[in-house]
């Protein structure tokens, strides 16, 4: 295997970490525990520091595991460089700490994940503004920009009500504007969707949901796509500005929101990710057809009252994903009639397991309003678009005929 020749998504994750070499002819980069590295040349440890050459200074800014892992995402986003965090959560808020000041204006999609949606009301009161928009209209993005604005932020897909931002002319609006478009591409994954295609600067991807795939390792990473100038950014620090432009936004992340803010990942956390990783594309596959199956059923059932899932026809946005994505994602959610209750619809169910968690093999289903938005409070769901009764459903790897008839006995049962 030669870097030379083009392979394809899954040859290149599983074969990657081989290019580089590995220890004693394992397949797999070993862990490593160490959080201090030692160097024969004094002068050689020197030169690391100050950015002079490549190397390992402190485990808080990364190992040997955890730079295998982030080369991995890299090769999945076609980036220039990513960095990998604790968690997702630790993923966006390294743009806030490391890019943003006060004084500064962020444009974001409305329809966000509800810790997403709390960093920004958290930046809010630092002395950021951030102005909330429905993206699935380039016309709302481009109201909202001032003079002061930084950061264009969106999810591919939004959790949970599964709307598609304007991600194309978003990416073209930015450009043309010197702006900053991060992309959150967890609910796609780089197997159904590259963002950088769209012209987004950053992306962030919550490896602990698909990319992991296995709900056993916390983790987030950011990659830099290339295709933001960062010499249009004003809040780069001089120091920074030692290197090539294309590289000031990674160091200043690296240095400011991982080293100075601690949200490094474990290096044992970065293994199993890097090794659940290897199969993304054939969960995906199986999760996005079994995704599509049980909305089309959903859809036809006389006891459900909406069904939101970016693959049915009826849904507002389904031309943009099916231009954009390989497939439709493994999110859904769905509402109930009137005089229907959520909570004996979920315990009817004997395979779709009650839980939080996003992207797991297993089919995992929540009532939304209820748990991870409830902090949130009913006005601000109702701007959302979240029903009381909405339950989001992420949907797993288990045989389609079995997680269907599943569905069908506990609505038989209302």
């Amino acid at each position: 295997m030669t870097e030379k020749k083009h392979y394809g998504f899954t040859t290149t994750i599983l074969h990657g970490d081989r290019q580089k070499g590995i220890e004693h002819g394992s397949l797999h980069k070993p862990i490593h525990t160490s959080v201090a590295f030692g160097y024969a040349d004094a002068r050689q440890l020197a030169s690391v520091f100050q950015g002079k050459e490549p190397g390992f200074r402190y485990g808080r800014q990364g190992n040997p595991t955890i730079s295998a892992l982030e080369e991995k995402v890299n090769k999945m986003e076609q980036g220039v460089g990513t960095i990998c965090f604790a968690t997702g959560m630790g993923a966006i808020g390294a743009v806030v700490q490391a890019l943003l000041r006060a004084g500064d204006h962020v444009v974001s999609s409305s329809f966000l994940f509800g810790n997403t949606n709390s960093l920004w009301q958290t930046a809010m009161t630092q002395g950021i503004g951030v102005s909330f928009v429905d993206a699935t209209d380039v016309a709302n993005v481009e109201a909202a920009i001032t003079d002061n604005t930084r950061v264009v932020f969106v999810e591919t897909i939004a959790n949970p009500r599964t709307q598609v931002a304007d991600l194309k002319r978003i990416g073209e609006l930015c450009q043309a504007r010197g702006i900053l478009y991060v992309v959150d591409n967890t609910m796609t994954t780089p197997y159904l969707f590259q963002p950088k295609a769209v012209g987004a600067g950053l992306v962030v991807n919550a490896l602990t949901k698909s990319i992991g795939g296995h709900g056993n390792a916390l983790g987030g990473s950011i990659t830099d796509t290339g295709a933001y100038d960062w010499t249009r950014f004003p809040n780069i620090y001089e120091n920074y500005k030692k290197a090539a432009p294309l590289q000031w936004g990674l160091a200043q992340i690296r240095a400011k929101a991982l080293r100075d803010f601690g949200s490094s990942l474990a290096p044992d956390a970065a293994h199993h990710i890097a090794v659940g990783a290897e199969t993304l594309a054939l969960r995906m596959q199986r999760t996005t057809a079994n995704a599509l199956a049980l909305a089309e059923l959903l859809e036809k059932d006389e006891r459900v009252a909406a069904v939101y899932y970016p693959g049915l026809k009826s849904h507002p946005q389904h031309g943009i994903s099916a231009e954009l994505f390989r497939a439709h994602g493994s999110l859904l959610s769905f509402e109930l009639k009137d005089g229907l209750d959520c909570f004996d619809f979920l315990n009817r169910l004997k395979l779709a397991i009650p839980a939080s968690n996003l992207g797991d093999n297993r089919t995992l289903i929540i009532p939304v309003a209820h748990t991870i938005f409830y902090e949130m409070g009913a006005e601000r769901r109702a701007s959302m678009g979240i029903a009381e009764s909405l339950i989001r459903v992420s949907v797993g790897i288990e045989d389609t005929d079995d997680l269907l008839d599943d569905f069908c006995t506990a609505l038989e049962g209302c």
